[in-house]
């Protein structure tokens, strides 16, 4: 007998345009406490948009059809072009349409951008590695004026060229970079590469192990100057529009971020122009790490709310030994938990926005954002993981097959705590900032306990203090996640007391679920609309 299957039973329907700003309580109050009027910003249509059915497939496409580096043409001649799908130059399209990889150069706040880009990680992630390094090179360059007056009006532009064809032809330009080499990873004092002065320009010969998006116009790349480790600008065509000496190796095979491109790359007395004085390399790119940080946190917070979602869209469908998922007390404990950890999350990378935007005028804010960019990045990003796999679980078998995008989501969630600095670089760097200014640290954790409602005396004497290297994880975590009941106190009391209660004061629990919610699960539960 033939079974028909046109209508699979019991399933639940197609998780598609849906409207990622409206349907999302926790993203609607972080733009209102910003000040922000949502209406005027346009962030409900960007949510339909981007929300939209044909949007997900796009996402879709650009992981299942991932890059190819073409190093030769036919005729053998050396050409190191990456070939990309329809599908994510679409995405670069749309993205760069609207403003994600700028709009901060135009007067939008950080706040704005962040609403914007934690929106857009969820549709498709990958893509967003250009966008976001091309709004932070923009600090970079800012360190060299006379390279900013020329470049800073190609990456204002909206319009997304793919062309391969000098930058100054171009209306629109993306930017990418290049620090770490293998023999150092992350200690890029260590690097080898070697920077030769000739006169107005300097000539690069050396290798990058991770050349982030290598189609990009240009890279910000660290060498060797006479001088000490100096930060460049490398642009794919020299200024007589011959190709650069830029030899891509090949690209690397990542467990996630399939789409978008990562590469090896050897460099053959390449052409680059020279970003901030000799010898201060780290100082300068790290204005653009500062960006690229934070927007690893707004992502990682975004995926969690896009597996939440979908999670929780998936349970108000399936039945299961006679009811709805959603209401069998065993998952409602795991996705009220779940919720929790989203409201926190997406409540405290979006104080950080607002510290950064208020940084420049409120010295509380720039300390602020000086010390929790790293924390913050630590927690979220590294939470980020295990709350994807929950999210996938509850979904069980479904949750784990490629035609759904939580497995991909999965898989995209580590990156985020691995680029631009991994945990453990975090949390030294909190201890050392700390150490600079313990001055500033104190005041810091004054001002969280007090908006917290939460004493925390160790971690003033830890952050303060001179805390061993061994207990960095330790110290930083709890300083996060004062910060984030500190930002949900700010926005919602209930989830605020449920945070700190199994979170801060009680005892740590290594799974969602397994901690006691009953006072607030139907009020986290009924703010998950999707």
């Amino acid at each position: 007998m033939q079974t028909d299957n046109s209508t699979a039973p019991n399933q639940s329907p197609p998780f598609a345009n849906i409207n990622l700003f409206t349907s999302d309580a926790a993203l609607n109050d972080a733009v209102a406490s910003a000040g922000l009027d949502a209406a005027a910003l346009g962030l409900s249509e960007f949510g339909r948009a981007w929300g939209a059915a044909d949007s997900f497939d796009l996402g879709r496409l650009a992981n299942e059809n991932p890059p190819r580096l073409r190093s030769h043409d036919a005729r053998g001649n050396r050409i190191d072009v990456v070939e990309f799908h329809p599908s994510w130059h679409e995405l670069m399209r749309r993205s760069m349409a609207a403003g994600l990889h700028c709009s901060t150069w135009d007067g939008a706040s950080q706040t704005e951008r962040a609403a914007r880009v934690f929106m857009a990680y969820q549709t498709e992630a990958g893509h967003m590695c250009p966008i976001t390094m091309t709004h932070a090179a923009a600090a970079a360059l800012a360190r060299e004026p006379a390279l900013a007056k020329v470049w800073l009006p190609k990456i204002r532009s909206r319009t997304y060229d793919a062309s391969f064809r000098p930058w100054w032809e171009k209306e629109g330009v993306t930017l990418g970079m290049g620090m770490t080499e293998k023999q150092g990873g992350t200690d890029v004092r260590a690097n080898t590469t070697q920077a030769v002065s000739r006169g107005d320009h300097y000539e690069i010969t050396g290798h990058k192990w991770f050349m982030s998006a290598p189609m990009c116009d240009a890279f910000l790349v660290l060498a060797q100057a006479p001088g000490g480790l100096t930060c460049f600008l490398m642009p794919r065509f020299r200024p007589d529009g011959g190709v650069n000496a830029l030899r891509f190796q090949r690209l690397k095979d990542k467990l996630g971020n399939r789409s978008n491109a990562s590469s090896e790359v050897e460099f053959e007395a390449a052409f680059a122009e020279r970003v901030g004085a000799e010898g201060h390399g780290v100082r300068t790119i790290i204005e653009m790490v500062q960006l690229t940080r934070v927007d690893c946190a707004v992502a990682s917070a975004g995926l969690m709310r896009f597996g939440l979602a979908y999670a929780a869209h998936h349970a108000r469908h399936r039945m299961v030994f006679g009811k709805k998922l959603i209401d069998q007390p065993a998952m409602r404990a795991v996705l009220a938990d779940l919720a929790l950890e989203v409201e926190a999350s997406t409540a405290l990378v979006f104080r950080l926005t607002r510290a950064m935007d208020a940084a420049g005028s409120n010295g509380a804010e720039a300390v602020y954002a000086r010390l929790m960019v790293p924390a913050i990045k630590y927690l979220v990003c590294k939470t980020a993981p295990a709350f994807l796999y929950e999210a996938m679980e509850c979904l069980g078998g479904n949750g784990y097959v490629e035609e759904l995008p939580l497995a991909r989501a999965y898989r995209e969630a580590p990156v985020n705590a691995i680029w631009e600095g991994s945990g453990n670089v975090m949390a030294l760097d909190v201890l050392r900032a700390a150490g600079r200014t313990p001055a500033d640290a104190n005041g810091l954790i004054n001002a969280l306990e007090q908006t917290a409602g939460v004493q925390a005396p160790e971690l003033r004497a830890a952050l303060t203090g001179n805390a061993p290297e061994r207990h960095a994880r330790l110290i930083v975590e709890r300083l996060a996640r004062l910060g984030a009941a500190a930002a949900l106190r700010e926005a919602n009391r209930d989830f605020a007391d449920a945070y700190v209660a199994t979170r801060l004061a009680g005892p740590s629990h290594s799974t969602f679920g397994a901690c006691d919610l009953t006072h607030v699960e139907d009020k986290l539960l009924a703010r998950v609309q999707a």
